[in-house]
């Protein structure tokens, strides 16, 4: 999955990348809103940690401006705390969630990881293709129970699959939400990892739609 994660300081900035990227996440960065309302705007994330106190453009005004642009990726607002009134204005504005700092990184991806599964439409936190269960929270894959040893990058994809059950991705949405915008991006990477993938799968699970990209094959229960 690929963030966007804005913020100002940079200490902190670094710091919650850090977090975000031993947790699995693609991420790029924004330091004022500006750049922020760019890059939302023109790149393919499946959700955004957006601070409100930006230089240049405030974070609910680059909140606005996506909404009114018809941008439905998912927004969890960074607030002050005790700030109240930001909370409601930020809720208003479109966020769908909201974190006040100071906050620890293990609420952050918690709340991220439901940012993603409710726009997928997934409510259950495992997610479930046949006997292939995938859990969100621990990173775990299982195969009639047993244990599957996936390299992280064999994790994303599945990941992807899993989260967009029945529906054909391309592997240029793959290669989009796999990986950060500084990323040496290259799509026929995606088929190596899908050949590996199915190596440790049940057969058929993964379906490739010609001249279309690939698709999960069997039913995904909520």
């Amino acid at each position: 999955m690929r963030l966007l994660l804005v913020e100002d300081e940079p200490t902190l900035r670094a710091q919650l990348r850090a977090g975000l990227q031993a947790a699995g996440y693609a991420v790029d960065e924004a330091g004022d809103g500006r750049e922020a309302q760019f890059l939302g705007d023109t790149e393919a994330y499946d959700a955004v940690v957006l601070d409100l106190g930006l230089p240049l453009l405030d974070g609910l005004s680059v909140l606005k401006r996506w909404r009114d642009g018809g941008r439905a990726l998912p927004v969890l607002i960074l607030t002050a705390r005790d700030n109240w009134s930001e909370k409601v204005a930020g809720i208003d504005a479109g966020a769908d969630d909201y974190l006040t700092k100071p906050f620890h990184m293990e609420e952050l991806l918690a709340r991220l990881r439901g940012l993603i599964r409710r726009a997928a439409g997934q409510a259950s936190p495992v997610l479930r293709c046949g006997d292939v269960a995938l859990d969100t929270r621990s990173g775990r894959v299982t195969r009639g129970g047993q244990a599957v040893a996936l390299t992280s990058h064999e994790y994303k994809l599945l990941d992807y699959l899993m989260h967009r059950p029945g529906a054909v991705v391309s592997r240029g949405e793959l290669t989009e939400h796999l990986y950060a915008q500084d990323f040496d991006r290259d799509s026929n990477t995606i088929e190596v990892f899908v050949g590996r993938l199915r190596k440790k799968l049940p057969p058929g699970l993964i379906e490739t739609v010609r001249g279309r990209g690939y698709r999960l094959a069997a039913p995904v229960s909520p």
